[in-house]
């Protein structure tokens, strides 16, 4: 068998590019047949087709875009990176047949080719994985709390646990909860709004937060952007001129959020003051994402920015804005909308953006009739996970973020979020798969994975990190093609950077096994 996988990996890493080209025709002829819903997964199963330069192209190359200039970035990277992944711990594994993937995820599998596998892949059996998790389980960087769970796609039974009912601190894992609630309760198409519209006065204006934690007051280029503060300006400023010449008052309203705006961990560069109106997540430097200075009040300095956007555009603004609650129903003079709420979850699980995830949270809870509160907010994404029949017993929910740790999951509960996400019958959660970081390439996993890694360029995982927490939840295939999806929870931990790597090997030791 050894031999037979090496020569098999020596004839893919000569067939290179030509490979992925017989990959990407066979899922072209597939997508033809597959309903709009379930493209997506048909993007995120590309990505197992094949190891090697094959994975690491398609694995960024198709992976559900939320920013089209990272994902060119890391097909750039992919490109010039192309080396397979190397062994961890056994022989190195022969390239998983598309077939068995799509078949797990519930869509028509692609036209076998004569080098596919034959028949359906079983899956690997609990005594087969505890010999492969368990020696690496008793690692003492994972701390002395742990909950664990894999599961199997295609059957939606868990393969191997170890007290993966037993509630954790999940840290940022707990986004997929968050996601989960939100795309059920929204739909991946729902667009949160921001507006102006017109106040008491006949030269008074309102900007009016809708919510969306992504609008941006930098400049934008292409048609898929964040909705953009400049473009409100451009459409206010046009309409404006059609009332009449000013001066215009203009103020803000924040009105559709309550209670706390600041996260109970109090200022902290890792969240903003969470208000329905803020522009570039309330960053005060140049960044997009990850730590940063924030404003102290965000919503103020949206308004003052659009106000600076107004006499820029010829309209003359009188004073400071002043935070004002517009009339009900009152009308709309020019509205922006934002990506899709599928982009905006992948682009929360991507880099663990915690402003994302708070603003999700808050509207689940305005879907649900909840006040949009981190306690309506808690409350709401609770309600809508159990609507989806997951595993809730010890759960408490305290936030969208996971920066609270009052939040407790178990590894159970995560992991059945995935295969949730995973099933034909739930296409409006798919994007908690697409959004995931790929291991040695995107977000949060971009530098973890060994060049030389067997996880690099086939896991997929949500990180999670809070001083003594550690976890990693997300899907994998294994040496046969198997879809797995795994959660691993791991609290008490002293050294952050040997958990991670303890983690990762875990992963890693999935996609490197049959276990059976």
């Amino acid at each position: 068998m050894r031999g037979r996988g090496l020569r098999q990996w020596d004839r893919m890493r000569g067939r290179g590019l030509r490979q992925w080209d017989r990959v990407r025709a066979r899922v072209r002829r597939a997508w033809r047949s597959t309903p709009r819903e379930q493209q997506r997964t048909w993007q995120l199963v590309a990505v197992s087709a094949a190891t090697g330069l094959v994975v690491a192209v398609g694995s960024v190359l198709v992976a559900g875009p939320w920013d089209g200039g990272q994902r060119t970035a890391e097909r750039a990277r992919a490109a010039e990176d192309g080396a397979p992944g190397g062994r961890h711990g056994g022989p190195e594994r022969p390239a998983p047949s598309a077939a068995p993937v799509l078949a797990a995820l519930g869509t028509r599998p692609a036209p076998r080719s004569p080098d596919s596998g034959d028949d359906a892949v079983p899956p690997p059996t609990g005594a087969g994985l505890a010999d492969t998790l368990e020696p690496l389980l008793k690692d003492p960087a994972l701390g002395d709390e742990r909950s664990v769970a894999v599961m199997d796609v295609t059957s939606g039974q868990q393969v191997f646990g170890a007290k993966a009912g037993t509630a954790a601190v999940p840290a940022s894992t707990i986004k997929l909860a968050t996601g989960a609630a939100a795309l059920s309760a929204l739909g991946p198409d729902h667009r949160i709004r921001t507006s102006v519209v017109a106040g008491a006065g006949s030269h008074d204006i309102v900007l009016v937060g809708g919510g969306d934690p992504t609008l941006t007051a930098r400049a934008v280029k292409g048609d898929d952007h964040p909705a953009a503060l400049r473009q409100l300006a451009d459409d206010t400023a046009r309409a404006l001129k059609k009332r009449g010449a000013g001066p215009y008052r203009l103020g803000y309203d924040t009105s559709l959020y309550s209670g706390p705006k600041l996260h109970t961990i109090g200022p902290n560069e890792n969240l903003s003051p969470v208000v329905p109106l803020m522009a570039d997540e309330g960053r005060t430097d140049d960044s997009d994402h990850g730590p940063a200075p924030r404003a102290e009040d965000p919503a103020a300095d949206a308004a003052g920015a659009f106000a600076g956007m107004l006499r820029d555009r010829g309209v003359e603004v009188k004073g400071d804005p002043g935070a004002r609650e517009a009339a009900k129903g009152a009308r709309t003079v020019a509205s922006v909308r934002s990506q899709p709420l599928s982009s905006l979850v992948e682009r929360m699980l991507t880099t663990s953006d915690n402003d994302i995830a708070e603003a999700l949270a808050r509207q689940t809870a305005l879907a649900a009739g909840e006040p949009a509160s981190f306690e309506g907010g808690a409350k709401a994404v609770t309600q809508r996970l159990r609507k989806l029949e997951l595993p809730l017993g010890g759960a408490r929910i305290a936030d969208g973020s996971g920066l609270d740790r009052a939040d407790h999951v178990s590894a159970g509960l995560l992991a059945q979020v995935l295969v949730r996400a995973a099933d034909h019958g739930h296409p409006e959660l798919r994007s908690l798969l697409t959004g995931l970081p790929v291991a040695g390439f995107t977000g949060t996993l971009r530098t973890r994975y060994a060049q030389d890694g067997v996880g690099r360029g086939v896991v997929r995982a949500k990180t999670g990190t809070l001083t003594g927490v550690n976890s990693l939840a997300g899907s994998v295939v294994d040496a046969d093609g198997r879809l797995l999806v795994f959660a691993y929870l791991t609290n008490g931990t002293t050294d952050a950077t040997g958990a991670q790597r303890a983690l990762d090997r875990m992963a890693s030791a999935l996609a490197n096994c049959g276990c059976r």
